[in-house]
């Protein structure tokens, strides 16, 4: 079976794999993270330890991981001589990624030694900004904000980071007539409509599972064999 769930961003591991759990999710299942498992809770490192340690686990990237990536020279022990050299498109991003809830990751990160800081770095650099998979006898576009600038006969592969990352589609927003649906988090569904909170919403295009966890509302898996829903109580 096949699972996607979106924008974990540290949420408490053990309520995490209760989770999964529900699910049943096992070793001969596959489950697609849709970026931003950092920032913002405390499990943030924890979570993406974890992930780096599964075989049937795969994260996509998404615009906090892109932060964290782009703020790498500034892990570590920051010295004056090092805020002299760092180029300043680097710093710029650095104080995004610290306004947008940076901080937490970085003092986990900065807690490891530097070998296992720079395993998770080239982790996250070997990682994919989108995967097209088959579920169900349905295809799947999987990405983390869903794309923008959105053309039906734009190839993926030609779609920026920042497109991939960043967009937030409107709710009446369309993307693929040929039976492709998008699946993406990013922007927590409750901004939707309030009616959305805690719940993935599918439209014929597209489906959003970012539910919220970066304001503590549990996250869900959906399956996308069967479309089924998981959710904790």
């Amino acid at each position: 079976m096949t699972y996607v769930t979106s924008d974990l961003h540290g949420y408490p591991f053990e309520e995490f794999q209760k989770l999964l759990a529900s699910a049943d999710f096992g070793a001969d299942d596959t489950l697609y993270i849709l970026g931003d498992v950092v920032d913002r809770g405390a499990d943030c490192v924890r979570i993406l330890l974890w992930i780096m340690e599964q075989p049937n686990v795969r994260l996509l990237i998404g615009n906090h991981e892109m932060m964290m990536i782009g703020s790498r020279g500034l892990l570590g022990e920051v010295t004056d001589e090092l805020i002299a050299n760092i180029s300043s498109d680097a710093l710029v991003v650095f104080d995004r990624w610290m306004r947008n809830g940076g901080d937490v990751t970085a003092r986990a990160l900065n807690a490891l030694t530097p070998e296992k800081r720079d395993e998770i770095i080239e982790y996250l650099l070997d990682c994919s900004l989108y995967e097209q998979v088959t579920a169900g006898g349905r295809e799947y576009l999987l990405c983390h904000s869903g794309p923008g600038n959105f053309a039906p006969d734009r190839p993926i592969e030609d779609y920026t980071a920042d497109e991939l990352t960043w967009h937030r589609p409107a709710i009446d927003e369309r993307f693929y007539e040929n039976g492709v649906t998008v699946v993406f988090g990013h922007t927590p569904t409750v901004y939707y409509d309030r009616g959305y909170r805690g719940r993935a919403i599918f439209t014929d295009t597209w489906i959003n599972v970012d539910c919220g966890a970066a304001s503590g509302i549990p996250p869900m898996l959906l399956r996308l064999d069967d479309l089924k829903e998981f959710y904790l109580s």
